[in-house]
């Protein structure tokens, strides 16, 4: 079955979660991306600033060593002559000034270390070097290292609760909005989102929607009076030009005048049903009543050709063609063929539903039409051309019957049983068989 247009819309349900993760996720990020940039820049600093503090250490102790040995001849701690694992870049310097170089290598447990060194006294003399180990101070640094980890490890912790947290006020937020939105859409015209806290960018979207409400309210009861207004207005003179037809001579111009001038104020009660029905001036008078015998009723009043089936039925009796102009019989309620399910409704609103869906089966679509009752469901199909796909996409328009192949009219048969609908409390959903036709389904609430 092709898609069907669901009467009683629902609002859109919003994204619950995502909006909050995606924020969540996006701080994590930043957090993550913040966390690893300071350990970066700890860590090089720190290393810079280690290997420097090692070159002044090897700097001052080649030169402590120099003075030494100049004066006594004798080594001082720490210092040697031409020591094997001194790098080669210092092993022959190019002149007599103190240098230091970097030693990247590992050896029982020493290095990485800065050497320093310088010559004794003059080109060929032996060089006197110091090597400052940075084993513990490398040590403190990866301790350092692991800090910054865990510390990143904890903030980001911290961070992410605290953004969804903040992610989730502002997804309330907007979705108060999209609820407010979505009620509109639907038809609820005094939905407002209200006084949104925070003077940001959520609080103008909300006050424009709350605007935009307004603005759509205003205009809408404006068009409703206006269509109220115009009915009444012709209501009298079309109800002259009724008793006016009567004065005029029998024959073929009499009988066309007639019904043109019934089909005018068939379009009057229409407009003013439907006035009615907009302003929210209707109310159902309820009773308990057999389904199948209203639903009869309903089809016999329309006068057009309609087989009506009662579900559960002992017999065929159930299952019969009401013809034009047939009414239903004392007692047919009572039918003792049928098993007729009582529903309590307003019997008056159900019929005009019914006949409704019976005559706009008959003038927009093909024979046979069957109507067929089964619990509390009534269901009225006919064999034609089918529901057109905006109809079925948007519901019925006032004053538009959908493609052309559909035939006439003025379009405001499914608006008032939508109407009636939603005053019973009943759904009302269109669709297209499969096979071919247009399948009206109303459902009555359970009593």
């Amino acid at each position: 079955m092709r898609p069907h247009h669901r009467l009683r819309p629902r609002l859109p349900r919003p994204d619950r979660v995502s909006l909050r993760w995606k924020i969540a996720a996006l701080a994590a990020a930043t957090a993550c991306l913040v966390a690893a940039a300071v350990g970066v820049l700890v860590h090089l600093w720190t290393a810079s600033d280690i290997r420097s503090r090692a070159q002044m250490r090897a700097f001052n102790g080649v030169y402590s060593a120099v003075d030494t040995y100049r004066r006594t001849g004798a080594l001082a701690d720490g210092a040697a002559l031409d020591p094997a694992g001194l790098p080669g870049v210092l092993r022959e310097p190019a002149d007599d000034k103190r240098h230091t170089a970097y030693d990247g290598r590992i050896e029982d447990n020493v290095g990485p270390s800065v050497w320093g060194a310088q010559r004794v006294a003059g080109a060929g003399s032996p060089v006197i070097a110091v090597q400052i180990n940075m084993s513990s101070e490398l040590h403190d640094l990866r301790r350092l290292d692991m800090s910054m980890a865990v510390a990143s490890l904890v903030s980001l912790a911290a961070a992410v609760p605290l953004a969804a947290y903040g992610a989730g006020l502002l997804g309330r937020r907007l979705r108060r909005v999209s609820v407010t939105a979505g009620r509109i859409s639907a038809g609820d015209l005094d939905a407002r989102t209200g006084p949104t806290k925070g003077g940001d960018e959520v609080a103008e979207i909300a006050a424009t929607v709350d605007l935009m409400a307004d603005s759509l309210g205003r205009r809408l009861r404006t068009e409703r009076r206006f269509t109220a207004d115009v009915a009444h207005e012709l209501r009298t003179p079309v109800g002259g030009l009724l008793a006016a037809t009567d004065l005029l001579p029998a024959g073929e111009t009499e009988d066309l005048v007639r019904a043109r001038v019934r089909d005018l104020r068939g379009l009057v009660e229409d407009l003013l049903e439907i006035s009615r029905l907009d302003a929210g001036a209707e109310r159902p008078v309820r009773a308990h009543v057999p389904l199948g015998a209203v639903v009869r009723e309903a089809v016999a009043r329309t006068g057009f050709d309609a087989s009506v089936t009662v579900a559960g039925a002992r017999d065929t009796a159930a299952a019969r063609t009401v013809a034009p102009g047939a009414t239903a019989e004392p007692g047919e309620a009572d039918d003792p063929g049928e098993i007729a399910e009582t529903v309590e409704t307003d019997p008056r609103r159900l019929e005009r539903i019914v006949g409704n869906l019976v005559v706009n089966a008959h003038r927009h679509g093909d024979a046979p039409v069957e109507v067929t009752v089964e619990g509390r469901t009534v269901v009225v199909r006919d064999h034609g051309p089918g529901f057109p796909p905006d109809l079925l996409l948007e519901g019925p328009r006032r004053f538009h019957t959908g493609a052309a192949e559909r035939g006439s009219g003025h379009g405001l048969g499914l608006t008032i049983a939508l109407g009636q609908a939603r005053v019973l409390g009943a759904e009302l959903r269109l669709a297209n068989a499969p096979d071919g036709g247009a399948v009206a389904t109303l459902r009555l609430p359970p009593s």
